[in-house]
């Protein structure tokens, strides 16, 4: 298991798979080819998981950085003889630029070493362990390098210093003076989709192909720096992850790079992130578009409807999630050899909550729609069917329990914010009606949206809470009830709203983050985002900006977010990064300076007034 705290985590990915490097240089977690194929590296969750460590021998001092508008991380090392920096990264396949990054990559990663200033010895350790630590890999010695083979995984290294095969491991020691450099590369290959003749190879010096690869990034950095709010070096950072997460065959946005990194220590919650959520989809997407990254917008879109719309079919609730390809079935297992991030168990593949009901996936899929609308232009006959099922289908089963937003295990009830995406479904169906043709019940979607919204508001609110609550007939807060204004449902100032916000800021972000529920240990950030978001729409600008920054500062040195963090440690929790916050962070600044700028307009307002009428 990792020693390693999983914010001081950097990543790399490459538009089909990305890989965990801890500070001192060891990589702890890669999935070659996919997001979610099985690890060949994965200390992450177990001392013996596999890891590619390349470290200096004597204690340093380190700094990190990701080269400007790149996922290309760069990591110096200063000790008492010398200086010394390496520079690692998914390859990319060569002269690819902008939308076109991730295409064809070739499965590579690349590590370089240069020295600085005076000499700094390195020991590199390459302990490959494929199949989540399953298969024992064999290990061939070759001129360039070694040819490791394990179940259907092969992986050449090629190493510009010896090496030395002891079992199932390699090594080297090296030392590195300024000016020098020392290169390494391993390329992946399945072999049991190749030829066996074939093996795989690096193919490029690694040093070209690291400059291509900062090129590649800063091509498609270029295209997407038109965002001009508040906060525009995190909004910018935000976008590039969520480019990072993102599967480049379909469109499809993994909500996270990891699966089983626990959202408390020790805890049993440790679900598999590695698949594409419905729930976060219109967040996602206006995100996007407020990042500039239209174009990665359009393709999660495109991702969504081929995802969904072959398996539309009557009396079946939509899926909540979906593999890379728009695979339905992810049934969860466990691997009980690995110990757990931190002994967190049990290490989990696949994700159960796949077939659960969860009422506002149809509010997030038609809103997406709405969001879409003017790019679309003419709906299609498929997009038209998929809004009128969907919204039919809301209209029926509103009045029904769900697992809700939380994926809840433990039973179904009328959780509030389902509810509300379900009205959201319906109003948004209602203002696409011109839209949908014939297939538009556009009486039976107004009437059950009036019914969801009346309902919501007699049976949502607690006298004894003084707020919205979590789900009907309850006095629980719960901080989805901030998804309100957010959709429009109620402005954030109506008095019952505004009392909800103060009580969700009073009882459940007491040590400064919102948490879910006031049990929940950790603070949860795309919760956090909410509330910033609702404080700039009710006009408490400097509130918003104080939450903001004081949230967006746990994301440290890289940028990076994941799902949870201890406010008083200050360590991160959850699987990892975390796609739902980088979502919170981009829409969170885009509503501080839509709150500036009004405040702005209305000031300068009332000092033209003043001197017009000289009061």
């Amino acid at each position: 298991m990792s020693e390693v705290a999983i914010g001081d985590y950097g990543f790399l990915a490459d538009g089909h798979t990305g890989a965990l490097i801890g500070r001192e240089g060891s990589i702890d977690w890669y999935c070659p080819s996919r997001f979610d194929t099985p690890s060949v590296f994965a200390r992450l969750l177990d001392p013996e998981g596999g890891h590619w460590s390349i470290r200096p021998v004597q204690a340093t001092v380190v700094e990190r950085e990701y080269l400007d508008g790149t996922m290309v991380l760069r990591t110096a090392f200063h000790e008492t003889r010398g200086q010394a920096a390496m520079t690692d990264a998914l390859a990319l396949a060569p002269g690819v630029r902008g939308h076109d990054i991730g295409s064809q990559s070739p499965q590579t990663l690349l590590r370089r070493v240069e020295g600085l200033d005076g000499e700094v010895e390195f020991v590199m350790e390459l302990d490959p362990r494929p199949g989540y630590a399953t298969d024992p890999p064999e290990i061939e010695a070759l001129t360039d390098g070694a040819l490791i083979r394990g179940g259907p995984v092969e992986l050449h290294l090629t190493a510009s210093v010896p090496l030395q095969i002891v079992g199932s491991r390699i090594g080297a020691q090296f030392t590195v003076h300024a000016g020098e450099a020392v290169e390494f590369a391993l390329a992946y290959r399945d072999r049991s989709l190749t030829d066996d003749h074939e093996q795989a190879s690096p193919g490029v010096s690694v040093a070209a192909a690291l400059e291509d690869a900062v090129e590649a990034w800063r091509s498609w950095s270029e295209m997407h720096r038109t965002y001009d709010g508040p906060y525009a070096d995190q909004v910018h950072r935000s976008a590039l992850v969520l480019r990072a997460l993102t599967y480049q065959p379909t469109g499809g946005v993994v909500a996270a790079a990891t699966t089983s990194v626990p959202e408390t220590p020790g805890g049993s919650d440790t679900w598999d992130y590695r698949y594409v959520w419905l729930r976060d989809l219109s967040l996602t997407l206006r995100a996007l578009w407020i990042a500039a990254c239209p174009h990665e917008a359009e393709q999660f879109f495109h991702w969504m409807d081929g995802a969904i719309s072959p398996r539309l079919t009557e009396g079946r609730h939509v899926q909540i999630m979906y593999g890379l390809n728009g695979e339905w079935d992810l049934a969860e297992s466990t691997l009980a050899h690995l110990q757990g991030y931190r002994g967190s168990q049990p290490v989990r593949i696949g994700n159960g909550a796949w077939d659960q009901k969860q009422l506002d996936v149809l509010g997030e899929v038609i809103d997406a729609v709405y969001l879409f609308r003017d790019r679309l232009g003419e709906l299609d006959d498929r997009t038209q069917r998929l809004v009128c099922v969907l919204a039919d289908a809301a209209a029926e089963t509103w009045t029904e329990p769900d697992a809700g937003i939380w994926e809840a295990r433990e039973g179904d009830r009328h959780h509030l914010s389902s509810k509300v995406l379900c009205w959201v479904a319906l109003d948004r169906a209602v203002k696409l009606a011109d839209k949908l043709g014939d297939g538009a019940n556009v009486r039976s979607w107004e009437a059950a949206r009036d019914d969801v919204r009346r309902t919501v508001l007699e049976r949502g609110w607690s006298e004894r809470a003084g707020a919205y609550t979590g789900s009907f007939d309850s006095d629980e807060l719960d901080a989805s009830v901030l998804l309100l204004p957010l959709v429009g449902f109620l402005p954030a100032d109506e008095p019952r709203m505004w009392a909800t916000i103060e009580a969700v800021r009073r009882e459940l972000a007491r040590d400064g983050l919102v948490h879910r529920w006031a049990a929940e240990r950790n603070g949860f950030l795309i919760c956090t985002y909410w509330l910033v978001e609702c404080l700039a729409l009710a006009g408490d600008v400097k509130g918003a900006v104080e939450l903001f920054e004081r949230t967006t500062g746990y994301a440290g040195e890289l940028g990076l977010l994941s799902e949870e963090v201890d406010a008083v440690s200050g360590e991160m929790w959850g699987n990892f990064p975390q796609a739902f916050s980088h979502v919170g962070l981009v829409n969170a600044a885009s509503a501080i300076g839509d709150a500036q700028r009004s405040r702005g307009v209305l000031a300068r307002a009332r000092r033209v007034a003043h001197r017009l009428t000289g009061l």
